[in-house]
């Protein structure tokens, strides 16, 4: 028997692929790498999972922290999200290859598995992402029953069933991702453009359960990284996961969302990203103070490619890279300490302190100013002199 290294999450799609892979004369290596957002009964179920359905090993990696810092950071400095809507909250598929290759070399061998189907953009970050990082064979056993049968996850169901293995509810119908990111939820009626269904939860409280009194929460910057909540010291997973656990009460960051896919499909998905949400009105609040008129301008740019090739595949493509030292260039002076507020279902940054505020002394916009009204008049003329200047010479074909 061959050792293959299956990146495991007890759903449906990476169980049946254990029993698949083992049909076909592998011996099947699990790792589950925990990048938070999972309860700790729902880490001992993965790991029974993987035990009941006969892996030969099973690993559990905690990766919050290594998430917050490979993708966190970036991804706020780059502040966009993609199709100005989702918040790439399954981008730690990539970190899952990361160590799903490291446990192939602890094993000596160069097979590795997933449980991606052949319509989805995971297909796309798994494949590249592995190809990326060296010479493996890539096993897709999902892939390949979806050339001989329509109804992949109710062959998927049948096929564990009929070997014993009891298959939840809630994996018959949805498919549920959770991460220290957020909790994106697809299938069933989502998938068919209806309204989702009353009953399905996620993280966030529906609008009757938010708390009376308002929440409000600061924020500490220092080099664009956040570091201090309500003026405590703390890591980034950990705060992450903390500022989720306030916000969810408020059900801010919620959003159904219909995207181009990589592949072409138009894919849509419920998504719940409290503390991302919070976390990325809190930097842009800051950044727009702080940072200069023409970088505020052309940031957004770097940020919607950095976001589109994360999104597609490429983390680990040179261009990336290049683009996140303009970003990490642009984040000097994002120091300071931000307010956040919310009543419920949305969050404001509703204060901002920092040395770096770009305020002139002795000027305010729309109250005052250091300088005369001739200096105001002539900078008016000069800068529309272009406009200016084409309406005479050719008004009379305005």
């Amino acid at each position: 028997m061959k050792d293959v290294v299956l990146s495991f999450s007890g759903g449906l799609d990476t169980s049946f692929c254990i029993p698949y892979l083992q049909a076909q004369g592998y011996r099947v290596h699990t790792v589950f790498a925990n990048t938070g957002g999972v309860s700790a009964e729902e880490l001992a179920y993965i790991e029974q999972r993987a035990a009941e359905l006969g892996a030969a090993s099973h690993r559990t990696l905690d990766l919050a922290q290594d998430l917050f810092e490979s993708f966190v950071t970036p991804f706020v400095w780059a502040g966009e999200n993609y199709q100005n809507q989702y918040p790439l909250l399954v981008s730690d598929r990539y970190l899952i290859v990361q160590h799903t290759l490291a446990r192939c070399r602890e094993l000596g061998t160069r097979y590795v598995a997933h449980g991606c189907t052949g319509m989805g953009n995971d297909q796309v970050r798994f494949d590249v992402a592995i190809q990326s990082l060296g010479d493996y064979t890539i096993l897709a056993p999902i892939r390949e029953i979806q050339k001989q049968h329509t109804h992949v996850r109710q062959y998927e169901q049948e096929y564990l069933e009929a070997r014993g293995f009891a298959v939840p509810a809630k994996q018959k119908a949805y498919t549920i991702n959770e991460n220290v990111l957020g909790i994106t939820l697809s299938g069933g009626e989502i998938d068919q453009w209806q309204a989702p269904a009353p009953e399905l939860k996620g993280w966030c409280a529906k609008r009757a359960e938010w708390p009376i009194e308002a929440l409000q929460v600061r924020l500490g910057f220092e080099n664009g990284v956040a570091v201090r909540l309500n003026g405590q010291p703390m890591a980034g997973g950990a705060m992450l996961k903390e500022l989720n656990r306030l916000f969810a009460a408020y059900g801010v960051g919620t959003g159904l969302y219909t995207g181009d896919t990589t592949i072409g499909l138009k894919g849509r998905i419920v998504f719940e990203a409290p503390g991302l949400t919070a976390l990325q009105t809190a930097h842009r609040a800051l950044e727009e103070a702080v940072l200069s008129k023409q970088q505020n301008r052309f940031k957004p740019t770097v940020g919607r490619k950095w976001v589109e090739l994360v999104y597609e595949g490429f983390f680990f493509d040179p261009l990336k890279t290049d683009l996140e030292a303009y970003l990490r260039a642009s984040q000097g002076c994002i120091n300071g300490e931000v307010t956040l507020r919310t009543e419920g279902g949305s969050v404001t940054a509703v204060a901002v302190e920092s040395a770096h505020i770009l305020q002139a002394k002795g000027a305010t916009y729309a109250q005052s100013a250091n300088w005369g009204a001739a200096e105001a008049e002539g900078f008016i003329q000069l800068f529309g002199m272009s406009s200016n200047l084409w309406a005479k010479v050719n008004g009379d074909r305005a």
